[in-house]
């Protein structure tokens, strides 16, 4: 006969809960100026209590939909510094420079790799930069031509397709 088949199953379960430890929420902590009061007997009415311990804080500002993205705009147009950042984009140039060797030349110019000037990378970024400015605005003209006001993928293929294959800024 089997030990556990003799006794009755309530115990076994009682045995279960009794093992198991129970675990008390930790209670949070008031501030050290609010506890004193409380230990005091001290009850400040609401209005008291929100003025002395809380000043008041400023709502944030909230703008009309659309406002700072115009704004945004604005700002864009008139800067003309990088926005692309350096390091991430001079890693893919190397990245994308060491695939073409590796696909068009023997393993002894792979292995070499190429030295690059910073004013190589400086260069093919600012052409990069002009070249997707004036994609994106031909693609929202396409856009608003298909009376939207969001540019979509089809949009940028078919800006690239009246472009030609030599699309570049022109």
């Amino acid at each position: 006969m089997d030990r556990f088949m003799d006794r009755p199953i309530l115990p076994a379960i009682q045995t279960i809960f009794v093992l198991i430890p129970r675990i008390e929420k930790s209670h949070r902590r008031k501030p050290q100026h609010i506890q004193q009061e409380y230990m005091s007997g001290y009850r400040p009415a609401y209005n008291d209590a929100h003025s002395d311990y809380y000043p008041p804080q400023e709502k944030k500002r909230r703008y009309k939909p659309g406002t700072v993205a115009l704004r945004e705009i604005r700002k864009y147009q008139r800067s003309t510094d990088l926005l692309i950042s350096k390091l991430p984009f001079a890693r893919v140039v190397r990245e994308v420079a060491d695939e073409f060797i590796e696909a068009n030349y023997d393993s002894s110019a792979s292995a070499v790799g190429l030295r690059w000037q910073s004013s190589a990378i400086l260069a093919l970024q600012e052409a990069t930069e002009a070249y997707l400015v004036h994609l994106f605005e031909d693609a929202n003209l396409c856009a608003i031509h298909a009376k939207r006001v969001t540019i979509m993928q089809r949009d940028i293929q078919l800006a690239r397709r009246i472009r030609g294959v030599w699309g570049g800024i022109g």
